[in-house]
């Protein structure tokens, strides 16, 4: 039983028996119905094209939702032109204009269809739950369609009038744009983002739009987020990895069309700096061609290096500030003999493949100079100050963390660190030991004290350089790595001093006891949860599976990134839980021109269907319900009264 003063504050908002018995039904019911379709989605890496299709066809669950509601009656051709034109409303309907297909009957059939279809999807929501999510121009007409009952001849009569005033009115292509997205809306309840939305691919700017206008998600960072988020908030560390990577896939669209990071001062920096050096080794790889802001491949090398180079330096000094990072290996710039062209490491000697560094003083390998402290200082203005990027940031903020726990399920991007005999790896940071989910939260309040603490306060400095940690140390939850061989990819050819062991946890995690123990961790039940990450591309094309641990753990990442598909063989994987089952939806590489229709799996029945009363949505309306009818009780033995209506 709640206690008086909240059972006064409740009865504001429900000041009589007859109101609160109304939402206790309203409530119950809501509970009764199938529960919303969740989908995880992993490792973007800003291939925008590509998962802005996904988005808008449900990862192919539309066009099977059109099979099975039309496939008796139109021919494949027709199911396909129908699905995309709900993918792509605008784009298709200005083709059916253009090549005079646009008559009267179309708008009618084509209507007729989408009504259809947004029946299919729309049947296990509430009818207020639907019209919220319906455009305010049309959501009585919509609503209306939508229950329409054909075996009444006066409605059906009723229905043909409606259609016919669309199409009268010269409104039919604004009221079929407005049905596409709604069944685009409506077939996706739930999104899950588990991780690695930069790098890259060309736009991740323009996934951030589209997840910013989406009705409901949330996201688990993965460590391309958080370097970004680290940018965001002045890390210098974090500035040049962003830039450094974005410059080495050609990904300058991203920097100055979408941010407006003003480029030029490093461009000319790196020209003047690197004029007689070829930079070999820091060509980028061109995976997208840039439409906005194509720079010559030679400058782009140089800028690449100059970028690089500094980036070495900052973090050499990070790891100076801080010995209980337990990185100072890591410190490679202090290892370069520069009068012989060799670096030491574990002990061993290797030649450098470029030994022009005309930045670098060999007394102090670590010190910036004076230009580059200014070069740095520019940059770091035109990240904080880019009014897009931190809107993005602050949306990574708000809907964001280190991991989730939904509906039985556990979502993280990389993994949860462990030790060789399956326990908990921990960190020691200011006079506490973490481990486990003691270290996700420890973690979590740090990342966001690196972006909301005061400048200058020691809080934030501490904050952004553990968001650096995030990006590459070995026990961060985000990297889960031995360590970044970025140094060693540059400069030396020996591939074995490139080799970045994984943590334990990648191997014992594919074992069902140890995902028992990190389900326990984190406060679920052994029975009937999973957990769900990303961040290492399943090699489909040599047999992987994402699936592991007996059906406990679902690796997503499958390569949706262009810069994985030849080793995964694939692009991209979509986890969809619905109410009968969890399924795996495997993509083919995108192209625009074609229709990919996805390959689509069970991988767990569920042994009933599950109910919103089944969910954690659920356990919420039923603590409601509980609630209301403590209120109901305290009016009728009269210890709270009813106001007048």
């Amino acid at each position: 039983m709640r206690d008086l003063a909240y059972l006064k504050l409740l009865s504001k908002e429900y000041p009589t028996i007859k109101e609160a018995t109304s939402e206790i039904i309203n409530l119950s019911a809501i509970c009764g119905l199938p529960k919303g379709t969740e989908y995880f989605f992993s490792d973007l890496h800003g291939e925008y094209e590509a998962f802005i299709h996904l988005l808008r066809s449900a990862s192919g669950i539309i066009r099977e939702k059109i099979r099975l509601t039309f496939g008796h009656l139109l021919s494949e051709e027709e199911q396909v032109a129908l699905a995309n034109l709900i993918y792509y409303p605008n784009r298709n309907l200005s083709r059916i204009q253009k090549q005079e297909n646009y008559t009267r009957d179309w708008q009618r059939i084509t209507i007729y269809r989408l009504v259809q279809i947004c029946k299919e999807v729309s049947s296990k929501y509430t009818r207020s739950k639907v019209r919220k999510k319906m455009p305010k121009e049309f959501a009585y007409v919509i609503d209306e369609l939508l229950h329409v009952d054909y075996s009444d001849a006066n409605k059906e009569v009723y229905y043909s009038e409606i259609i016919h005033s669309i199409i009268e009115n010269e409104v039919a292509d604004k009221f079929i744009i407005a049905l596409c997205e709604l069944i685009q809306n409506l077939t996706i309840d739930n999104l899950h983002i588990i991780g690695d939305i930069f790098d890259r691919g060309p736009r991740a700017d323009v996934i951030m739009d589209a997840l910013m206008q989406f009705h409901d998600v949330d996201i688990q960072w993965g460590n391309h987020d958080i370097s970004w988020m680290g940018a965001a908030a002045g890390s210098l560390a974090c500035i040049c990895n962003v830039l450094r990577i974005a410059i080495s896939y050609n990904s300058f669209d991203i920097l100055e069309d979408g941010y407006g990071i003003n480029l030029r001062p490093l461009s000319m920096f790196a020209a003047r700096v690197y004029q007689d050096d070829p930079c070999r080794r820091f060509v980028p790889k061109i995976l997208d061609e840039n439409i906005y802001d194509a720079v010559d491949p030679g400058l782009a090398a140089r800028m690449h290096k100059a970028i690089a180079v500094m980036q070495f330096k900052v973090e050499g000094a990070i790891i100076k500030r801080h010995p209980e990072f337990l990185m100072d290996d890591r410190v490679l710039l202090e290892q370069v003999d520069f009068a012989r062209g060799t670096v030491s490491l574990d002990g061993k000697e290797y030649p450098m493949l470029d030994t022009s560094f005309p930045t670098i003083d060999p007394k102090e390998p670590l010190a910036l100079t004076e230009e580059e402290k200014t070069l740095l200082r520019t940059l770091r203005a035109s990240f904080l100050h880019s009014d897009l990027l931190q809107r993005h940031v602050k949306f990574l903020y708000s809907h964001g963390d280190m991991y989730k726990c939904c509906n039985s399920n556990l979502l993280y991007h990389g993994c949860i660190p462990m030790r060789e005999d399956g326990s908990f790896d921990s960190i020691q940071a200011e006079g506490a030991v973490y481990f486990g989910r003691s270290l996700m939260d420890y973690f979590n309040t740090q990342v966001r004290n690196a972006y909301l603490m005061p400048e200058g306060t020691p809080q934030k400095q501490w904050g952004l350089d553990l968001v650096w940690y995030l990006w590459c140390g070995a026990r961060s939850p985000l990297f889960g790595k031995s360590k970044m061989a970025t140094f060693e990819h540059y400069f030396i050819e020996d591939k074995s001093t490139h080799k970045e062991l994984m943590n334990p946890y990648y191997r014992l995690s594919i074992k069902e006891e140890y995902c028992d123990q990190i389900l326990e961790e984190f406060g679920l039940p052994r029975e009937g949860s999973h957990i769900i990450n990303g961040h290492v591309p399943v090699k489909m094309k040599d047999g992987e599976t994402p699936v592991k641990a007996g059906g406990k753990l679902f690796i997503i990442d499958g390569g949706l990134s262009k810069a994985y598909q030849a080793t995964t063989g694939i692009a991209g994987y979509t986890l969809i839980y619905n109410s009968h089952h969890l399924a795996l939806a495997q993509h083919k590489p995108f192209h625009p021109d074609e229709e990919s229709t996805p390959k689509v799996y069970v991988v767990e029945k569920m042994k009933s269907r599950v109910m919103v009363a089944d969910t954690d949505k659920g356990e919420e309306l039923k603590s409601q319900i509980r609630d209301l009818k403590d209120l109901v009780a305290a009016y009728r033995d009269g210890r709270l009264k009813e106001k007048a209506e």
